[in-house]
């Protein structure tokens, strides 16, 4: 159990105009006319888009699937008719466009089918994957996905729920721990289940008293390790790593998550959207977000995903003096460049300004290294030393000076009396650091395809050399083989002829022997012959002399 509070370096006390929209419930905000809800709810993945133009479609149904290990669900906030899906301005200081699904309500806000997660006979890593089907985020400002932050690690035993709520005007968390505290509370119990952690301490500032009596009633018999701590209003007190340093007096370092440290925080309404998803089975459809500043009825509204914010900004009534309009609190917040861009599920206050109400500001002056902002830093830097950096785009210096160390609280430029905005100048910087570091990694890239290339084809122009080689030594090799086998095969040759010619020579003498026989056997039966039969004989022994000459000559072996 956390005994006592500590302090983290630095911070300021700026006016919190909190009272404006503090005191008004959250009402629900009206249906647009049309909703143009971002696959692009986090700066970290676009969500890949399941719908298409003419398609039906009812509230809590998935427009779009997660797209990588970072990545959430897309759901429609409400049911009607998809006619579009095409880029569109997003709610960002650039005005540059992302993918958007464009929704026709059709005034039935029909829900799809709901049914809840019995946690009992579910598995955690199921139950993680519930969370990120339905599009469960941080609400705090990062809409970091909450099934990867949630994932129980080994040594959790701090969960924090963060209803610090520290930057000026803005008052939705305010409300929600106000109105719903139940909610809220039963969602902590989740991610306690989930992260495995022993103990959960919710951290609100002590400028909200209702907020922390309607969270101590909510957890009044509750087993378990759960307390309510108020802790003093210092911005950044709402900062992750200032409420753990405020609450457990762990310092988390530039490149270390709390969860490396045995704590894990959410926002305060991070933890109602799981109960709402686990208990209800409902996507993140909605936000509770604060519309306030230069307007006649500043309030807290729950805003549909996707709605204009021009229609947001009409439900306060803005006054003839309104010359911009500010997403987020004056200190961390962005000017709109043009209001028909969407809400977000990041989207948690809309701040209508005018010239009495944030003078513009006064031009700079030289930095006179007073240290006021290095003083005010919560995180513990030099700011003086990282503007001059900057300026001088000498930014491998700005990073040994621990540039990214900075998480653009405003602490710094709030202070400075030479009216420079320090803060502008560290994104700046950010940003090229950002930019040249892509350009190196295109580049190691496109070097280490051109190396595989030659590799690939040296290593082919050496195989196939190997393979001629190969076949030559084989050839030469068959050609040895051969000529060594020729002197056997004349040899032979010569002994076939030598039998041959005996084998006539035995023949031919055969052949003589037989005639000479045949020459020595007389004729029988001649005796008293008429002298016409010895004519006749005498014929036909010259017949057979001829004959036997002619064969004789025909045997007989040619001349050459």
């Amino acid at each position: 159990m956390i005994a006592g509070l500590f302090r983290f370096k630095g911070g300021i006390k700026p006016d919190t105009h909190k009272n404006a929209s503090a005191g008004a419930p959250i009402q629900a905000a009206p249906m647009p006319a049309r909703l143009v809800v971002p696959l692009l709810q986090s700066p970290r993945a676009t969500a890949r888009c399941i719908v298409e133009p003419g398609q039906k479609v009812l509230k809590g149904e998935r427009i779009g699937l997660p797209d990588g290990p970072l990545s959430t669900a897309v759901h429609a906030p409400t049911s009607g008719t998809v006619v579009d899906v095409a880029p569109h301005a997003m709610a960002h200081p650039s005005g540059l466009e992302t993918p958007c699904v464009v929704i026709e309500p059709d005034g039935e806000d029909r829900w799809v089918e709901r049914r809840p997660l019995d946690l009992d006979s579910t598995g955690p890593t199921e139950a993680l994957d519930w969370l990120r089907d339905h599009g469960i985020v941080g609400l705090g400002g990062a809409t970091f996905p909450s099934h990867i932050k949630a994932r129980a690690g080994a040594g959790i035993e701090t969960l924090i729920l963060n209803g610090a709520e520290c930057e000026p005007w803005i008052t939705c968390d305010d409300r929600l721990m106000r109105e719903r505290a139940d909610g809220i509370v039963a969602g902590a119990l989740i991610l306690k289940r989930l992260t495995g952690a022993r103990e959960i301490v919710f951290g609100v500032e002590d400028n909200k008293p209702q907020a922390i009596e309607a969270l101590r009633a909510a957890i009044h018999g509750l087993a378990g390790d759960i307390t309510v701590i108020p802790v003093p209003s210092l911005y950044p007190a709402g900062g992750e790593k200032q409420l753990i340093r405020v609450l457990t007096g762990i310092e988390i370092p530039h490149g270390k998550l709390g969860g490396d440290f045995g704590v894990q925080c959410f926002n305060v309404g991070t933890a109602y959207a799981v109960h709402r998803a686990i208990a209800h089975g409902e996507a993140l459809v909605s936000r509770v977000m604060t519309v306030t500043g230069n307007v006649e009825k500043p309030g807290n509204f729950e805003v549909l995903i996707g709605t204009p914010v021009e229609d947001l900004l009409a439900l306060g009534k803005p006054k003839a003096d309104t010359d911009r309009v500010l997403m987020g609190g004056p200190m961390m917040g962005f000017e709109l460049p043009r209001l028909d861009v969407p809400a977000t599920k990041a989207t948690n206050c809309l701040i209508a300004a005018s010239p009495a109400l944030f003078p513009p500001p006064p031009p700079e002056m030289n930095c006179i290294r007073c240290g006021a902002c290095a003083r005010a830093c919560p995180a513990e830097l030099q700011p003086f030393e990282l503007y001059w950096f900057s300026r001088a785009k000498n930014f491998g210096k700005a990073q040994e000076y621990h540039l990214f160390d900075c998480i653009e609280c405003g602490c710094c430029s709030y202070v400075c009396p030479s009216q420079i905005r320090l803060v502008d100048y560290f994104r700046f910087a950010k940003g090229e650091i950002w930019a040249r570091e892509r350009e190196k990694s295109a580049a190691d890239a496109a070097r280490e395809r051109f190396e595989f290339r030659n590799e690939r084809q040296a290593r082919e122009k050496r195989e196939k050399a190997e393979k001629l080689a190969a076949k030559a030594a084989a050839t030469k090799a068959k050609l040895a083989a051969q000529a060594a086998e020729a002197p056997a095969a004349t040899e032979a040759a010569t002994e076939a002829a030598s039998a041959d010619d005996a084998k006539r020579a035995l023949i031919a003498a055969a052949l003589e022997r037989a005639r000479a026989q045949k020459a020595e056997v007389l004729p029988k039966n001649t005796d008293n012959l008429t002298p016409e039969q010895a004519a006749q004989v005498a014929e036909a022994d010259a017949r057979r002399a001829a004959k036997a000459e002619q064969n004789a000559a025909t045997d007989a072996p040619e001349s050459h």
